[in-house]
């Protein structure tokens, strides 16, 4: 059996996983599509890499944003709920 400690923080870097998770493949698949693109124009221009990928995180956050909450919510009461069974209050 797991020690209280060790499964909740489990819990804390596997819901960190899950809310960083999306918004960073997104960033990631944009960052890739630019720099093939920046390659193969030979365009080295630094805001074309940077603008699309703030409004692509942008609009991911917007997108899951209600999912975000949703999983931040339900990890917060599993977190509660731990407290008060290691003895915290009733």
């Amino acid at each position: 059996m797991d020690h209280p400690t060790a499964m909740a923080l489990r819990d804390a870097l596997w819901t960190a996983t899950q809310l960083a998770g999306p918004p960073l493949l997104i960033v990631l698949g944009i960052g890739f599509t630019i720099s093939l693109l920046q390659a193969l124009t030979q365009i080295q221009e630094a805001t074309l890499a940077f603008l699309p990928k703030v409004a692509s995180v942008g609009l991911a956050l917007l997108a899951l944003g209600p999912w975000m909450g949703g999983v931040m919510q339900a990890w917060a009461a599993r977190l509660f709920d731990q407290v008060v069974l290691l003895g915290g209050m009733p």
